[in-house]
This record gives C-alpha cells, sequence and structure tokens, in this order.
C-alpha cells in the first residue's frame, strides 16, 4: 500500500531544480531542504501513525537515519535498529557517486522484520531496498521519496521524481553566500 505520491504534503514542490547539472546518467537535480524534508517526514509519520502501532524502527544506513530520528519522534518510538548496507560512495572526485556499486553488508537485525517500520530516505533503482527486503521481509517499508524503478519494493512513501533525476539531500550539500549575479558581472 503506496501512499500516493502526487497527494503528497501541502506546499510540496520538487525543490529547487538545476537542469543538466546531475551527476552520471542524471539529466538534471532536486536538492531538498531541511524544512521540505522535515515537512515530508511529518506527512509520512501521519500516513504510518493511520496504519497502527510499530514494534520499533530499522532505519538503513545513512539515508535513513535523520527521517528515521523524525518518525520516531513523531510516533514516539524509542526502539531503534539499524541496517547498515553501503551502495553509493563518494566519487574520486569527492561528489557524489552516480553509480552504484556491489552492495557490502556491514550490520543486520535479525528477524523477519514482522511489526517493524522500515525507514528510508528514498528508493531510486531498487536494488538495495530488495535487498533490504528479502532479510526483512515482513517489514513495513517507508521512504520519504521514491523513483519509478524502486517504487514497487516499498510499501508508503510521500513524493514519486522521475527515474533521471538526481536527488541531493540537506545533508549533502554545503550553503554558503553567493555574490548577486549583477554585482558578478556574470551573465550565468
Amino acid at each position: 500500500m503506496a501512499a500516493d505520491a502526487t497527494k503528497g504534503p501541502p506546499g510540496g514542490g520538487e525543490g529547487e531544480v538545476h537542469a543538466g547539472s546531475g551527476p552520471g546518467p542524471y539529466q538534471d537535480e532536486i536538492v531538498i531542504s531541511w524544512p521540505e524534508l522535515h515537512r515530508d517526514a511529518r506527512y509520512l509519520s501521519r500516513v504510518l501513525h493511520e496504519l497502527g502501532d510499530w514494534k520499533g524502527i530499522i532505519a538503513i544506513t545513512r539515508g535513513g537515519l535523520v527521517p528515521a530520528a523524525l518518525v520516531a519522534r513523531e510516533l514516539d518510538i524509542r526502539l531503534i535498529d539499524t541496517v547498515c548496507v553501503v551502495s553509493y560512495g563518494a566519487a574520486e572526485t569527492g561528489g557524489a557517486e552516480a553509480k552504484q556499486g556491489a552492495l557490502q553488508w556491514l550490520k543486520t537485525v535479525p528477524g523477519d522484520g514482522e511489526g517493524w517500520l522500515l525507514i528510508d530516505d528514498l528508493v531510486d533503482t531498487g536494488r538495495t531496498a530488495a535487498a533490504v527486503r528479502e532479510k526483512l521481509p515482513k517489514a513495513h517499508f517507508a521512504t520519504l521519496y521514491a523513483k519509478p524503478l524502486g517504487r514497487p519494493v516499498v510499501d508508503t512513501f510521500v513524493k514519486e521524481f522521475r527515474q533521471e533525476k538526481w536527488i541531493y539531500f540537506p545533508w549533502d550539500i554545503d550553503y554558503r553566500f553567493v555574490t548577486p549575479i549583477r554585482q558578478r558581472g556574470a551573465k550565468d
């Protein structure tokens, strides 16, 4: 039962878009702000609250840690665990790595996930999500954001983005002052 991504939280947009600047096979990018992420996590929490009580939360590291903390607060869940799997790393240039590598399991949890919420920030291709789902088939899998290839793997999500969009989360970017265009004399 996936939440309808088109009926997301009030004021829900796609963040800031920069055409043609996404890494690798991506055509453009979206920057998710802290306020937008928080609003979407609260909306997800309301949807999950209506589904019943949960034993606890299992966050998929690292992207699922912040959404899991926000959902845990909203649902007053104190029992939180993690599954630690690496699929994306940092590129050699120091930027985001847009291509997934081999999955590397650092930590799992016992059981099949029954009665637990499994939380991540985004399901992209669904490769990592499918591997986690295989280990925890009875967990309710919820993400803030989904892309078409990964959407079938999750139970609940808030917004869907096109597959060719690269998503930058607030913890991925550095906010800094930029000189106004007129003062720079540039036409970019």
